[in-house]
């Protein structure tokens, strides 16, 4: 009898596996084993169109089981299961991709060692694509190359296979591989320094814009989509909140090729239609949606960029003309016009953005201002952007303040909200900051509070300025500041300050008892000196 093989070191910890979070550790590591003989700017798109590929078989095969079960269900015989169970209309119609037979991971698993398991997966990405219009020209056919090593990629292979990402309670495939998706995105963010900022904003970071904003439903914007995070997030939103994603329309653009590829690949593996374009692009100079107003705009575009599309007669610089070695105002100013008769926006910029007055940006901020466009501003604490040490805040702005008719929401006309969380957060390891629940729920509830929302009013939320956290202020005292928005200048620290005197006063009220009491000490040593002295005397 052969000897028995011994399973991979990799396979037998996923094995022992217990959780979701060691099983993406598992993947991750594993596939980290692929990256000296792949080119650095293909590794994304390497792995993350393997589980790519993962996800539409699964959630094909789920669907296949799930119609087989509804046609027997209704008393269909087996022959006629069978055609039905290879009709792309019963897919598709449920908003799942038509995978071929030879694309089906399990095909690809079992053919890998007699076929190659690059050239299949080349194969199956090439078919995917053909056979699915929304895919055409997103999946990577990079897999059959010489300098790939085939056999780690055919154990990657059936690690995934093994992974067995099905059966979770109520969680089907297609959700925990979108959570495998989200976390490697994460990973290599990090992996990637700065760079990673290109095409990843931290989970908290998005969600704390996604919270304040509250996209029930409309359409949802983005002009510098990334990996379409932002879009990802609101879609979580609203399904926490009882409703449908198919209640916000998704529209992005994206200047990077492979990142435009990702966002596509990240909304398909999330179940969002969205609208990436048909191509990747400047949205500065060729705007892929220019006709688009959105109910929600939710960006955070590059910081501070120097080299970009100016055209000083571009009809979106309303405010003024942005300068030509910072793009921060030409992002404000499109996205305002972006946005509807009621629209929000939700925007990360650098802390500058909201104090430079170099090259005409504090003119601009001015007019802003006084167009009424601003109604919150939030200071973020640091090192929650492992991509980058520039400190960023958040810009929301809103082309209607008013209580909105029947919404009933607060007037805040004339007023903007500020509010300073740079002391919020807490370390998630020794350089990555993270807000917590606690945080998130804190900033979000004052903004509903401040604007009077219907979920503000549900939670019976009233607001008041809180010293050293939030602030109200009218355009009047923001006039008094010259126009700038910096947090600090207008929450001040008052709480800090009382808590600082009272602690001096206990502290000298201590210092004076001690000293009575050494007073005391004294004179009654003094006496007893006296009295010992008197009685020598004697």
């Amino acid at each position: 009898m052969p000897p028995r093989q011994k399973k991979p070191a990799d396979q037998a910890e996923l094995f022992s596996a217990s959780t979701a979070k060691e099983i993406q550790d598992i993947l991750w590591k594993a596939a980290d084993k692929l990256r000296g003989s792949i080119d650095a700017a293909q590794y994304k798109e390497f792995v993350l169109g393997l589980i790519f590929l993962k996800y539409v078989s699964d959630a094909f095969e789920e669907r296949r089981t799930e119609l087989a079960k509804e046609l027997a269900e209704d008393g269909i015989s087996e022959d006629q299961i069978g055609d039905f169970l290879e009709d792309r209309d019963e897919y598709t119609g449920a908003h799942v991709f038509w995978v071929p037979e030879t694309a089906r991971w399990s095909w690809i698993a079992a053919h890998a060692k007699a076929q190659g398991v690059g050239k299949l997966l080349d194969e199956a990405m090439d078919v995917i694509m053909r056979e699915n219009a929304p895919l055409t020209g997103v999946l990577p056919k990079i897999f059959n190359q010489d300098r790939v090593d085939q056999k780690r990629l055919g154990e990657l292979v059936d690690l995934i296979s093994d992974a067995r990402f099905g059966g979770s309670g109520d969680k089907p495939a297609q959700d925990l591989l979108g959570e495998v998706y989200e976390y490697f995105l994460g990973n290599f963010a990090r992996a990637e320094g700065k760079r990673g900022g290109e095409f990843y904003t931290p989970s908290s970071v998005v969600r704390l814009i996604v919270e304040i904003l509250e996209p029930y439903e409309g359409r949802v914007y983005d002009p510098a989509c990334g990996s379409g995070g932002m879009f990802v997030q609101a879609a979580k939103f609203i399904e926490a909140h009882q409703g449908s994603k198919s209640n916000i329309s998704v529209y992005g653009q994206e200047l990077n090729e492979r990142t435009w590829r990702l966002a596509k690949m990240n909304l398909a593996i999330h179940g969002i239609d969205g609208n990436l374009a048909a191509r990747w692009g400047d949205t500065f100079a060729d705007d892929k949606h220019a006709d688009l107003k959105a109910d929600f705009v939710m960006a955070n575009p590059p910081f501070n960029i120097k080299d970009w599309a100016r055209d000083e007669t571009d009809p979106r610089w309303k405010y003024g003309v942005p300068p030509k070695n910072n793009a921060n105002y030409a992002w404000l100013q499109h996205m305002i016009s972006k946005l509807g008769e009621k629209g929000t926006a939700g925007i990360v910029l650098a802390n500058g953005s909201m104090s430079s007055q170099a090259s005409g940006e504090g003119e601009i901020r001015q007019a802003l201002i006084e167009a009424d466009l601003v109604a919150c501003m939030v200071a973020l604490p640091s090192q929650l952007f492992r991509t980058t040490q520039i400190p960023a805040c958040l810009w929301f702005l809103s082309k209607d303040k008013s209580p909105q008719g029947a919404r009933r929401l607060d007037d805040r006309r004339g007023k903007i909200l500020f509010i300073d969380a740079r002391a919020m957060g807490e370390m998630a390891d020794r350089t990555e900051r993270v807000f917590t629940e606690t945080d998130l729920r804190k900033i979000a509830d004052a903004y509903h509070a401040w604007r009077g929302t219907a979920s503000a009013r549900e939670a019976g939320l009233t607001y008041e300025d809180v010293p050293g956290f939030c602030y109200s202020a009218d355009l009047e005292k923001v006039r008094e500041h010259g126009y700038v928005l910096t947090p600090g200048r207008y929450v001040g620290a008052v709480a800090v300050e009382e808590e600082g005197a009272k602690v001096v006063a206990e502290r000298i009220s201590k210092l004076t008892e001690e000293l009575y009491e050494l007073f005391d000490k004294s004179a009654e040593l003094e006496k007893s000196v006296r009295e010992q002295l008197g009685r020598v005397d004697v």
